[in-house]
C-alpha cells in the first residue's frame, strides 16, 4: 500500500508542478507528500525530481518513470473498476456441499448452465447430509435447510422451503391417521439422525407458537433419501421438505397429516464461512441459485 501511495503522490507532483498543489488535491499535508517523494527516491536509489526554491522539474530518471507509473495507476483502477461493476471473469475452483437428496435435484442440474456460461470456473460438489465444516474443509459454500444456528457463518436465503408430516396410505389404514401431535407418542416415527435441524425435534405450531416435538421410532438414517423410501414402504410417518414428497402426494402415494399444525417455513440457505471479500465466483453462483429457485414457477416445474 505505502508503494502505491508513493506512486500516487509522485504522479501528482508531476502534474500539478508542486508539493503544495499535490498535497491539496489529496487532502495532507505538504511535508508528508515529501516524505513519500522521498522515500521512493531511496527505495528506488535514484533522483526523481530536480527542486528549486522556484520551480520542481523531473530528472531523467524521473521521466522515465512517471510514464509506468501512470500506466500501472491506470490499470490498477481500471481493474478495480471491473471488478466493482462485476464485469472481470469469475475464475478458480468453486467448492460446495449440500444435503444429498436436495443436491442431486436442485444443485446439480443448476451447475452445467453455470460453469458454460462462467467456463474459467471449475466446480466440486460434495453430496452429503453431515454437517460439513466450511473453514476446516476448505469449502466455498454450503446449502442448507432449516434455520440458522451458527453465528460464524453468513447466511444467504435462497428460498423458503415448508416441512409437512407424510406417512403411506397402507401404514395410515393399519396404525391410524394422527389428529393432534399428542397422537405422533403413539405411531412409529421415522427420524433423520442426530445432528442439524432435526436433532430438536419436529417443528409443530400449537396454541399459536412453534414448538420441537420430541418423537420416538424403532428406524434412524442419517440419509434423507432412506427415511423417503421407508416411509413409501408404509414403516412410519416422517417429516419431510415439501420439494422432496410434492409428487408423492400428488400420487397419492403419500399422505399428509396433522396440516392444520404445521409450522411455517423455514429457509433453503447457503452458507459462507465470514470473510470480508467473498469471490466473485461465489457470489455468482449464489445469484444463480438464487434467481433459479424464486422463479415463480420454479417448484411446480422441479
Amino acid at each position: 500500500m505505502d508503494k502505491f501511495k508513493q506512486l500516487e503522490s509522485f504522479v501528482a507532483v508531476a502534474a500539478l508542478g508542486s508539493l503544495s498543489a499535490a498535497a491539496r488535491v489529496e487532502g495532507i499535508a505538504p511535508a508528508m507528500i515529501g516524505r513519500r517523494i522521498s522515500e521512493l527516491e531511496t527505495r528506488l536509489g535514484v533522483k526523481l525530481l530536480n527542486r528549486t526554491t522556484r520551480r520542481l522539474s523531473l530528472t531523467s530518471e524521473g521521466s522515465a518513470l512517471l510514464e509506468e507509473a501512470q500506466r500501472i495507476l491506470r490499470d490498477l483502477n481500471e481493474a478495480e473498476t471491473r471488478l466493482s461493476q462485476g464485469s472481470m471473469r469469475p475464475e478458480g475452483n468453486l467448492r460446495i456441499s449440500a444435503p444429498a437428496g436436495f443436491g442431486r435435484r436442485h444443485v446439480a442440474p443448476a451447475i452445467p448452465e453455470f460453469v458454460a456460461h462462467y467456463p474459467e470456473v471449475s466446480v466440486t460438489l460434495d453430496l452429503s447430509d453431515r454437517l460439513v465444516d466450511l473453514i476446516e474443509e476448505r469449502y466455498d459454500c454450503a446449502i442448507r435447510i432449516g434455520e440458522l444456528d451458527d453465528s460464524q457463518f453468513i447466511g444467504v436465503r435462497l428460498a423458503d422451503n415448508q416441512r409437512v408430516v407424510v406417512a403411506s396410505p397402507d401404514y395410515l389404514k393399519t396404525c391410524g391417521k394422527p389428529m393432534t401431535p399428542d397422537d405422533l407418542s403413539r405411531h412409529n416415527c421415522l427420524s433423520f439422525g442426530h445432528q442439524g435441524n432435526q436433532a430438536r425435534g419436529w417443528l409443530i405450531k400449537q396454541n399459536g407458537k412453534v414448538r420441537a416435538l420430541r418423537v420416538k421410532g424403532n428406524l434412524t438414517c442419517s440419509d434423507g433419501s432412506v427415511l423417503h423410501q421407508w416411509t413409501l414402504a408404509g414403516l412410519g410417518l416422517s417429516w419431510r421438505s415439501l420439494w422432496e414428497v410434492r409428487d408423492d402426494l400428488a400420487q397419492g402415494r403419500l399422505v399428509s397429516v396433522l396440516e392444520d399444525y404445521a409450522a411455517p417455513p423455514n429457509g433453503i440457505y447457503a452458507i459462507l464461512p465470514e470473510r470480508k471479500h467473498i469471490p466473485l465466483r461465489v457470489r455468482l453462483f449464489i445469484d444463480s441459485l438464487k434467481a433459479r429457485y424464486q422463479s415463480a414457477d420454479y417448484w411446480n416445474d422441479a
